[in-house]
């Protein structure tokens, strides 16, 4: 999978152009608010998702423009591809020259793989944000597992409404909780299994690109912290254990009106020299593990569906060492990348691909 050609106009602050990128490393430098970021936004969109910045259609607008245009030449499963966005208040979708009846439509086309500051989240802040992790990789993998997510959430839903109600009326649910306990632990097992194939998957992979990044200094691991018991149970395993679990926390559960196990208070361990990263990593290290988790992720979405997707890694090099820098522009190999970054001195590190500067919304290519 790689971007051949993007041409933009109207969108965010980037005068009408195109782009056209290498295969392999691509760095677009330049000073803050030049539209380095903005560029690799109109990429992202062609994954079909909302913009990783959590602007809103309207938002991507230049400031005059009545609608931003984007037309993206990719080649995918070996073969050239065509599809463009055009933006009013709201996103509008073709796939070679087709209208789609909606930008998700553009998902599985074009994938592609984002690092933002913003996603340092996924270590800094709470177990929540490395779910969203697990089940958003995981739903790439498996579309179908969308489906447990939103199941799992209606039954927890359902299950918290019984047990506020129990508390504010002094009512005694019962037989009624039981079914949402069968329920929810049935349910909530394909959740906690799909969760830990995931990791196995992805650990060994997340481990090797830590390793290339701190040069081999620090040890890298991720874990799974659940209510699920040992490893290697089945689903009917699963679903008795955390039936326990829920029987078990009952009189915790009325007493604080809420569902207090379970699935949603799992937590993804992220520790490096065996510590947390969360507690003890520097940003340095912080920085480094979301990167190995976001570009193990690419590489476990191409062993599986056999496309490597793009990656898109926006402000990666700030407050990483000259060492794990080197690893990031010269060390990840067959896939096309894309960095952002403030100084120009990265380019003279750079062994092949391209590099362009962003000056005003303007891009020109280097050399």
């Amino acid at each position: 999978m790689k971007a051949d050609r993007l041409e933009y106009e109207g969108f965010r602050n980037l005068k009408a152009g195109e782009f056209r990128p290498s295969e392999g490393v691509n760095i677009v430098y330049g000073d803050n608010g030049q539209g380095k970021t903005n560029l690799l936004e109109a990429l992202w969109l062609f994954t079909g998702g909302r913009s990783f910045r959590g602007a809103r259609d309207g938002e991507m607008k230049g400031f005059a423009a009545d609608k931003a245009a984007l037309r993206l030449e990719f080649t995918a499963e070996d073969r050239a591809q065509e599809a463009a966005i055009t933006i009013q208040k709201r996103r509008a979708a073709s796939i070679g020259g087709i209208p789609q009846p909606s930008p998700s439509r553009l998902a599985g086309r074009f994938c592609a793989v984002v690092f933002s500051p913003a996603h340092l989240s996924l270590i800094k802040d709470g177990p929540e944000e490395r779910r969203r992790f697990l089940d958003a990789a995981y739903c790439q993998l498996r579309p179908g597992y969308i489906a447990s997510l939103s199941e799992y959430s209606r039954t927890l839903a359902q299950r918290n409404a019984l047990l506020k109600n129990a508390r504010q009326t002094g009512a005694r649910p019962g037989e009624l909780l039981d079914v949402w306990d069968d329920r929810l632990a049935r349910i909530g097992a394909r959740l906690l299994l799909a969760r830990r194939a995931y990791v196995r998957k992805i650990q060994p992979v997340a481990a090797a690109i830590y390793d290339g990044l701190s040069a081999g200094r620090e040890s890298f691991s991720i874990a799974m912290h659940d209510d699920g018991g040992e490893d290697g149970m089945d689903s009917g395993q699963a679903a008795a254990r955390l039936l326990e679990r829920l029987r078990e926390t009952r009189y915790a559960d009325l007493a604080a009106g809420f569902t207090t196990a379970g699935p949603h208070r799992a937590d993804l361990l992220v520790q490096i020299r065996g510590l947390s990263a969360r507690s003890y990593g520097s940003q340095g290290q912080q920085r480094s593990a979301v990167l190995a988790l976001k570009l193990a992720e690419a590489s476990v979405l191409r062993e599986v569906t056999g496309e490597q997707p793009v990656a898109l890694l926006d402000d990666v090099m700030s407050e990483l060492d000259l060492s794990r820098q080197d690893y990031i522009l010269n060390h990840i190999h067959d896939w096309q990348v894309f960095i952002t970054c403030c100084d120009p001195g990265a380019v003279r590190r750079l062994d092949g691909g391209r590099a362009f500067r962003m000056q005003d919304g303007i891009l020109t290519p280097d050399g």
